[in-house]
């Protein structure tokens, strides 16, 4: 796909638009009807904290879906990574409305995460699609047992957070198993330690901010 001015417009249009506007949900929200049952303040700040770090998350996401589009060249592969891509915008919705619910604020180093992902994005699709595609799988294979680890760290009595990160694990496996089937490479070791420690880089930093 070449890169051309009206590409990115729209996807700088994209950027601010999930940086700084509500983000909406086609489907409805995972945890919609469910009791909000009493925390402690001490289980109320980390499922807070948490539920902050998915947003984030998937903040990520959303940039490295932007990027890997912009420069694929299958135009079925820009396809796929469309259509993630909008999974992704409801997952910024649930977790963005859950953060609020418990009383705390999305992470202030977003728009930094947004970028660095979206260049991370673009490069990965300018070294090919299968190893676009590579990336991907990876990237949501780590990202689902990020996710299985905040299940075990959610209070057990927060419903409506543990729905929430449920359905996104289901989702991210679709991804990965999307990708698989498109032909994706197999990343070399490094590349994955890499990711690794990026990944705990960004949590640990959302955590807290």
């Amino acid at each position: 796909m070449m890169l051309n001015l009206d590409n990115l417009i729209v996807e700088f249009d994209k950027g601010l638009r999930s940086l700084f506007a509500p983000a909406h949900s086609l489907r409805p929200h995972p945890d919609a009807g469910m009791a909000e049952y009493p925390l402690a303040d001490s289980e109320k700040k980390q499922a807070a904290a948490l539920m902050r770090v998915n947003h984030s998350g998937e903040i990520c996401a959303q940039a490295l879906y932007q990027g890997q589009a912009l420069t694929a060249r299958d135009p079925q592969l820009q396809t796929k990574l469309a259509e993630a891509a909008q999974e992704e915008v409801e997952h910024l919705a649930w977790t963005e409305q859950r953060v609020h619910e418990l009383g705390s604020h999305v992470s202030v180093l977003n728009p930094l995460l947004y970028t660095g992902s979206l260049a991370i994005g673009a490069f990965a699709g300018l070294l090919g699609d299968k190893w676009n595609l590579g990336f991907l799988a990876e990237t949501e294979r780590q990202v689902g047992a990020h996710l299985q680890s905040h299940l075990a760290r959610l209070p057990e009595n927060d419903a409506k957070s543990r729905a929430i990160v449920q359905q996104m694990y289901i989702d991210e496996a679709q991804h990965a198993n999307m990708a698989t089937a498109l032909g994706a490479a197999v990343l070399p070791v490094p590349v994955k330690m890499m990711m690794r420690f990026n990944g705990k880089l960004m949590t640990n930093s959302t955590y807290w901010v």
